[in-house]
């Protein structure tokens, strides 16, 4: 089955001059995340309009979520979602909520798809984009109960570290799309940027700590990924943070 049609983007330069969070890499899909692709996108990956390159989101032009989903529901958006093991887990415990997995990386995409289909996941779309364009442009503003931000790359060295995502102008795009009492959650297993994420979140004007002492408790809803395991095996605390969005005036 063929993908919906996407209005081609607007001929120009396809880069930024601001760095993202993000390499893409040009690894090959297998044949059957092709297929997972070529059979599955119609139904899970909202199509979107381009801006100035490959992963951006064209300014004016947000989604309806009630529209995508077909109902009115909770929604849960979680940006980096990997090769979506957390996302599909949730979405399939919580069918009275709708997710939406937000990542750059085809194959990972493809083997969300596959895993949802799978397992008869239905209150789940994906998107292939640029996260801070995602919040900035594609989702309504107060439109998303939770946002969930899980391992997100640390860029641990230290000439890399401007591409970390928890970082200003971050937590404005964040407060846009949450409601009210809305909440940001978040989980690394790197010391430093846990403390990064800690300043640049309680210097937010709008998001309001949720936890007590130094660290959140453990997010029950995050199911153990290998990836998790892999931090934990090499010595690394994990450390959550939790945010409320403050109520508007």
């Amino acid at each position: 089955m063929p993908l919906p049609d996407v209005p081609e983007p607007p001929i120009g330069p396809r880069f930024r001059s601001d760095p993202v969070s993000f390499v893409r890499r040009s690894g090959r899909m297998t044949d059957g995340q092709e297929r997972a692709w070529e059979e599955l996108a119609p139904f899970y990956v909202i199509p979107v309009e381009r801006d100035e390159a490959v992963t951006s989101i064209r300014p004016g032009t947000a989604i309806s979520p009630e529209a995508v989903f077909g109902r009115p529901a909770p929604l849960i958006v979680e940006i980096g979602s990997g090769q979506g093991h957390a996302i599909v887990h949730a979405a399939g415990t919580h069918p009275d909520a709708d997710f939406l997995a937000v990542e750059v990386f085809v194959a990972g995409l493809a083997r969300t798809m596959r895993d949802a289909d799978r397992a008869d996941v239905r209150n789940l779309r994906l998107v292939e984009g640029n996260a801070p364009e995602v919040l900035q442009h594609l989702l309504p503003a107060e439109s998303v109960d939770e946002l969930w931000i899980f391992f997100p790359d640390p860029w641990h060295k230290s000439k890399h570290t401007k591409r970390r995502l928890i970082a200003p102008p971050f937590p404005s795009l964040a407060a846009r799309v949450l409601r009210d009492g809305g909440l940001l959650r978040l989980a690394t297993d790197w010391e430093d940027y846990a403390l990064q994420m800690r300043q640049v979140l309680d210097a937010a004007d709008d998001l309001v700590p949720v936890f007590g002492g130094e660290w959140a408790e453990r997010f029950d809803g995050r199911t153990m990924t290998a990836f998790e395991r892999k931090g934990l095996a090499q010595g690394r605390q994990i450390r959550d943070l939790t945010y409320r969005r403050s109520p508007r005036r």
